[in-house]
């Protein structure tokens, strides 16, 4: 599975394409569909461009984003758009019609994030950037129940398969049975999912984790990055 991730915290000052109102997310999503992405991780916004995890926006956003296609919608829970955990937690419970979201575990409280999305009937997503990451996932009880553990180091091209192979060992050793996904972002962007890709697992791509394609030219669209690693998956040869 390549997820598109089509724009994270980010502005137009980092893509003119990246998309933040409902209206310009559902016109990706439709792009990236095409170009042969049926998942999505998305940051919404409210109505003076700040994101928000607010259900008053992300129910009907979601809804209008989803459009009657076939995709799976996926969030982010990050504690820097709501810090006060109980109104964040509150928030979460009350979604509706989010299909998962990532619960990065290196931040307090995720334990009762990820019991909200279980509230909320959406996946959990247990986000994971070291391995300390996953001796705190496997103590947590949470290890066995979340539908995917998404690898995704904060690291450089130069140690980054170093650094996943460390936390995939980490997760064997917890015995985690649940899919992975695996990515990075900036230059270790594109290696990282060729070695997902030669790991056999989900990866992801778009302007979140990167605007350039992997010869390092500029991509014109999220779909023009998802289209990039299609074609990457397929000359690849898993190992």
């Amino acid at each position: 599975m390549i997820q598109a991730t089509l724009n994270g915290p980010y502005d137009k000052d980092r893509h003119p394409r990246l998309p933040l109102t409902v209206d310009e997310l559902s016109s990706d999503v439709a792009e990236c569909v095409r170009a042969g992405a049926h998942h999505f991780h998305i940051h919404l916004r409210d109505d003076t461009g700040t994101e928000t995890l607010d259900p008053d926006v992300v129910n009907p956003a979601t809804a209008a984003i989803r459009s009657g296609l076939e995709v799976a919608i996926g969030l982010t829970t990050g504690e820097w758009i709501e810090p006060d955990v109980d109104k964040r937690v509150d928030w979460i419970s009350r979604w509706r019609g989010v299909d998962y979201a990532t619960a990065n575990v290196s931040e307090e409280g995720f334990e009762r994030v990820m019991a909200a999305l279980r509230t909320a009937g959406a996946g959990i997503d247990a986000g994971v950037f070291t391995v300390e990451d996953v001796v705190r996932l496997a103590k947590s009880g949470w290890l066995h129940q979340v539908m995917r553990v998404s690898v995704e180091p904060f690291v450089t091209s130069a140690n980054a398969r170093e650094v996943v192979a460390s936390i995939h060992a980490a997760l064997d050793e917890a015995g985690s049975k649940a899919p992975r996904l695996q990515h990075g972002d900036g230059d270790a962007t594109w290696v990282l999912v060729e070695d997902a890709l030669k790991r056999k697992l989900d990866t992801r791509v778009g302007f979140e984790d990167s605007t350039l394609l992997p010869d390092g030219t500029t991509a014109a669209s999220n779909a023009h990055l998802v289209s990039a690693a299609k074609n990457l998956e397929e000359r690849i040869t898993p190992v």
